[in-house]
């Protein structure tokens, strides 16, 4: 693949790289050092190829280049850019380009709105772009969206010249092929992932060099309410099932009932440390894995450094471009696939609102939608919600309708079995005043009574003398 030539000539003819990289470099006290032809750049110098009006894409979540966000964001605070637009997945850390102060500079335009940006999302300084997962990285293959410059981070090279995406591979891998500048943070502190994750150096334009630990993700302990749900999923996995989970309370309640569970695989989106100390017994094993058998499939990671320490040189972890860990037909041929995701809010006939609380938004479509139809497609296998009865406010998150302006990720006909403290359901070819009995029994009971007063209201008298 070729890219496009960087605005400042003298930073292309020290960086280019050719495909004679293997034989170009040589190790340090841990740092890399190259040979005169080829050498590292500042971070400043590195973004001056950055002009008005470019398209960027930051490599994701644990592994944004903060070095050249840092830089990026000095020449704004300069009036050196104008009309920036900002591409990526959830990215953990600051996220000052996203701010009031730089209306007009940079456009944050992101694929999931996290905690660090949604201030700006819901005051209108930044944005987000509804995108199923699986289709980020279609995104940019298909030319829907421009990248002008992805900026990302890799681990120090091998003797063959392979650098590692680490834990970002996502959308990024996709960004890389179609920039026109790619421009790589070299950071011993990137493990060095197997999969896609690995790429050739000549792909990359401009190297920094760079030694920030990466962002490490801190979950509490789940609470009552979350150990109840998480032995409700538990009863639901099978032995041999592939799991998907993301991260946090929920999910690491779950992966701890799974102590006595036998034969498990993995293919996700993202996993975190919860599923360490099963693979260190052997629970997770991959071994009834139709495709990737014994390997632990992600596209990306957050967690704590043992994760990031985990995957280094790890054969056992394929990392993987977004459109194969998310697609559906992929995903389904794995049997007994098993996808666990939360929600916002359902109503009465099962539709799942997981990315907003009325009109703001609070997160994403992510990849709810890719893994429950893929677990639905697959031979055995089970598609889930998992959510608290109530809000943190004791509001009912099973609601006789979505709040208004709330939107709709999961349809009606998607949503197979939903999970509460209060026990599991399976709404799959039940009928609307069915689904509304099952969902009604696993409210919180200090909510049932004004449920089922406004299911006999929206259904009519023949509701109540519904057999569930």
């Amino acid at each position: 693949m070729s890219h496009g030539h960087a605005q400042d000539d003298t930073i292309q003819c020290q960086c280019k790289v050719s495909n004679s990289i293997k034989n170009n470099y040589l190790w340090q006290d841990n740092h890399i050092i190259m040979r005169k032809e080829i050498r590292f750049v500042s971070a400043e110098e590195a973004v001056k190829v950055v002009k008005s009006g470019d398209h960027i894409h930051f490599s994701s979540v644990a592994s944004a280049p903060r070095q050249l966000i840092d830089a990026l964001c000095a020449r704004g605070e300069r009036g050196e850019l104008q009309d920036v637009r900002i591409h990526h997945l959830h990215t953990e850390g600051p996220a000052p380009y996203s701010e009031p102060r730089f209306d007009g500079v940079f456009f944050h335009q992101a694929f999931f709105v996290g905690g660090n940006v949604r201030k700006g999302v819901q005051a209108g300084y930044a944005d987000y772009i509804p995108v199923f997962l699986s289709e980020t990285q279609k995104l940019y293959r298909c030319g829907a969206l421009r990248c002008d410059v992805a900026m990302i981070q890799v681990c120090p090279p091998d003797k063959h010249g392979f650098v590692s995406l680490g834990t970002s591979v996502d959308a990024t891998l996709a960004a890389i092929e179609c920039a026109k500048t790619v421009i790589a943070v070299v950071n011993p502190n990137v493990p060095r992932a197997w999969g896609d994750a690995m790429i050739p150096m000549d792909m990359i334009d401009i190297f920094v060099e760079g030694n920030e630990p990466l962002e490490p993700a801190h979950f509490s302990e789940p609470n009552e309410v979350e150990t109840a749900i998480g032995k409700h999923c538990a009863a639901l996995i099978d032995d041999g099932a592939c799991l998907q989970m993301g991260i946090g309370a929920i999910p690491n309640a779950v992966l701890a009932q799974l102590g006595n569970h036998k034969n498990l695989g993995v293919h996700t989106e993202m996993f975190a440390d919860g599923v360490l100390d099963l693979v260190d017994r052997g629970i997770i094993n991959g071994s009834n894995k139709a495709i990737d058998k014994g390997k632990l499939v992600s596209t990306f990671l957050m967690g704590s450094k043992k994760v990031y320490d985990f995957i280094d040189d790890n054969p056992m972890v394929a990392m993987m471009d977004v459109g194969y860990t998310n697609d559906p037909y992929v995903i389904a041929r794995n049997p007994k696939m098993t996808a666990i995701n939360s929600a916002v809010q359902i109503d009465l006939t099962g539709q799942v609102c997981a990315d907003s609380i009325g009109t703001k938004f609070y997160s994403g479509v992510g990849g709810q939608v890719d893994f429950i139809y893929g677990a639905s497609l697959s031979q055995g296998g089970k598609a889930i919600i998992a959510m608290p009865s109530c809000t943190n406010k004791g509001g009912s998150k099973i609601a006789p309708v979505i709040i208004e302006g709330g939107g709709v990720v999961t349809t009606r006909p998607h949503v197979h079995y939903v999970v509460t403290e209060f026990g599991a359901v399976d709404l799959y070819g039940k009928s609307l005043q069915e689904r509304a009995k099952l969902l009604i029994s696993i409210a919180h009971p200090d909510h049932q009574e004004s449920l089922d007063r406004a299911a006999f209201e929206r259904f009519g008298p023949h509701y109540h003398g519904v057999k569930i």
